[in-house]
């Protein structure tokens, strides 16, 4: 049987493959359906199609794109379950669609323009690479490393923090339902962007005050997001770099931040939250945990992602906890929340007593 006499199960099908030939043709062709999704993201299909819905002509005009590839995008997008049409003439959206809306709650749609964008898709594109040599393929691809670039590049670094902020804003909630802020007063959001995280625990929490600290081309979005969320009299943006020292609190949140950077610079960083410290507080790290080998699940795959575009990695909680070790720390528990995040609670190694006779 040839590839194209194969009952072929296109990616992103809600078919299920019949057999490991169909699983693995899906598989080759996953590509396809991120640059798709993307592709809707940016050209704002959802918005277009919502209500009564629209011709191919009618977006094509509202976006300026050539109408007859806007027909033949549209019908690829019915065919995954992205879009819908009676007549082949009209297309309307779809719940699943829906969820790339400009103006939907929890709008996924800064995702999906990061899931295939330059910074992203180029150095996934050299993952063979990355294997034979066990390094970033960053540099190879873009010139830089990942963060550096993104400096350079101001349209991709508001992609990428809008992403990372559309991402936090799904788990805010489900995080703060496990993280325990009685008695703190001051709350440090290290490395965390447009500092959603540390906004919803304020909102939480009315006498909290909470920080974001972060690169200062951030500033202006963190700013925003307190304005949004009616915290900004508690909110503080400090703009600098967590590897040269961080602000002064009761707590410190470490959410999805080590998992960038290799062993030496994460302990550089805990090192860093424990020096700022107040008396009796606290380091909570935010993190996929990765499970025994063969465990189905996200972990090992964002792996893969940091090993092409970082010098990170996900890890166990063994290995965070030899990290923690190495900075000072010793984890006192671990709580699971509802999404496929873990908090991980760190205390400050307290120095023995040495009796002297």
């Amino acid at each position: 049987m040839t590839l194209f006499e194969h009952d072929f199960v296109a990616a992103g099908s809600a078919e299920p493959p019949r057999d490991d030939t169909g699983r693995m043709l899906q598989m080759m062709t996953g590509y396809w359906v991120t640059q798709l999704v993307r592709t809707a993201a940016e050209l704002r299909i959802a918005d277009h199609l919502q209500a009564d819905g629209a011709t191919p002509a009618e977006v094509a005009v509202a976006e300026s794109l050539d109408p007859e590839a806007t027909f033949r995008f549209l019908r690829a997008c019915a065919s995954l379950g992205l879009a819908a049409s009676t007549d082949g003439k009209r297309f309307v959206s779809t719940p699943l669609l829906d969820t790339l809306r400009t103006d939907a709650p929890g709008s996924l749609r800064d995702l999906a323009l990061w899931g295939g964008a330059e910074s992203h898709w180029l150095p996934w594109g050299r993952l063979p690479d990355a294997v034979r040599t066990g390094t970033t393929q960053a540099e190879a691809a873009l010139g830089a490393s990942f963060f550096d670039w993104l400096t350079t590049v101001p349209g991709e670094a508001e992609v990428f923090t809008n992403a990372m902020t559309a991402m936090t804003r799904g788990l805010a909630h489900q995080l703060a339902d496990v993280i325990d802020l009685k008695g703190t007063e001051v709350v440090v959001d290290v490395g965390g962007a447009g500092g959603n995280l540390v906004q919803t625990l304020m909102r939480r929490h009315p006498g909290l005050a909470g920080m974001v600290l972060d690169l200062p081309h951030v500033g202006a979005e963190a700013d925003a997001s307190a304005a949004r969320l009616g915290v900004t009299d508690r909110f503080t943006f400090v703009g600098g770099d967590f590897f040269e020292e961080v602000p002064f609190g009761d707590v410190h949140l470490l959410k999805f931040v080590l998992h960038d950077w290799d062993d030496d610079a994460c302990v550089r960083i805990l090192r860093n939250c424990r020096k700022a410290l107040r008396p009796g507080g606290r380091v909570l790290v935010m993190e996929l945990l990765i499970d025994k080998v063969g465990t189905p699940g996200l972990g090992p795959l964002m792996d893969l992602n940091m090993l092409a575009l970082s010098t990170g990695r996900e890890r166990s909680l063994n290995e965070y906890e030899n990290l923690f070790e190495q900075a000072g720390l010793t984890p006192t528990r671990t709580m699971p929340s509802a999404s496929l995040v873990s908090v991980l609670e760190l205390v400050p190694v307290q120095p023995r007593l040495v009796v002297v006779r």
